[in-house]
């Protein structure tokens, strides 16, 4: 059985890494291949409660190798630890099959409770240079983590996430499914989340800018005052004389 992983493990990394020439080669060369067997052999021992040899054993891999991977973690088949250096992974943490990490990756986890504390990785999952995928999330079978990306939420899968906090970018094109992306980014252009609020955000200023010019430009109607009339008469205005001045009353006598 062991055998039959590291010749999995193996034709793995023959198939993604271009630089790989020979299988003696990688055997020989590659740190992320005698990290997986460290593990395996760890990951038994702590399985079979020898606690203390499973952590011994991963405390020197760590040193020759430069990935830490606690003999607690589940990790599944065919995974590809390229370049190595610097790679963490949790006690808690799940990796699933057919995935890719690269140099710096940390699967950490983020509270001091017992408990499920470390993220999990479904199937296809490619993480990128640097990446640092932190609590108990769940990253989408198929989803990418770009290289230096935090995430703190949950990847839907097939979702490409850059950034700190990650965002979405890009949904993986079902027609280059089976093509693999090195470093968890697309080749071909890929859009920035925040150029496009912002430009979104600019579109927005300019319909309203205009709209204001629009208001501002139409003359105002001016609505005419009425003053109601009554249906009476006007009451009589006295006569006057040249000064303006009503006439003088007549004296009358007693």
């Amino acid at each position: 059985m062991v055998l039959a992983r590291l010749k999995e493990d193996i034709d793995t990394i023959m198939a993604r890494d271009p630089a790989a020439r020979s299988r003696l080669e990688v055997v020989l060369c590659y740190p992320g291949v005698h990290a997986m067997i460290a593990y395996r052999l760890s990951h038994w021992c702590w399985k079979k409660d020898f606690r203390l040899v499973a952590r011994v054993i991963s405390a020197t891999a760590k040193v020759f190798t430069g990935v830490e991977i606690h003999p607690g973690a589940t990790i599944g088949r065919r995974v590809f630890i390229d370049h190595a250096t610097g790679v963490v992974i949790g006690e808690t943490a799940e990796v699933g099959n057919d995935v890719t990490l690269y140099q710096g990756v940390t699967l950490g986890g983020t509270s001091l409770e017992k408990g499920k504390r470390h993220p999990t990785l479904l199937d296809g999952v490619i993480v990128g240079s640097g990446a640092a995928i932190l609590g108990p999330h769940t990253i989408g079978a198929g989803a990418r983590v770009g290289a230096n990306a935090v995430v703190l939420d949950d990847v839907p899968p097939g979702v490409t996430v850059v950034g700190i906090p990650a965002k979405a970018v890009v949904r993986k094109d079902k027609t280059k499914a089976e093509e693999f992306c090195a470093y968890g980014m697309p080749t071909d252009e890929m859009p920035d989340p925040v150029a496009r609020a912002m430009d979104a955000l600019r579109d927005q200023i300019t319909a309203l800018s205009e709209r204001v010019r629009e208001l501002e430009g139409t003359p105002a109607t001016v609505v005419p005052l009425t003053v109601a009339r009554s249906e009476e008469e006007p009451p009589e205005v006295p006569p006057t004389d040249g000064n303006d001045q009503p006439p003088a009353k007549t004296a009358v006598s007693a």
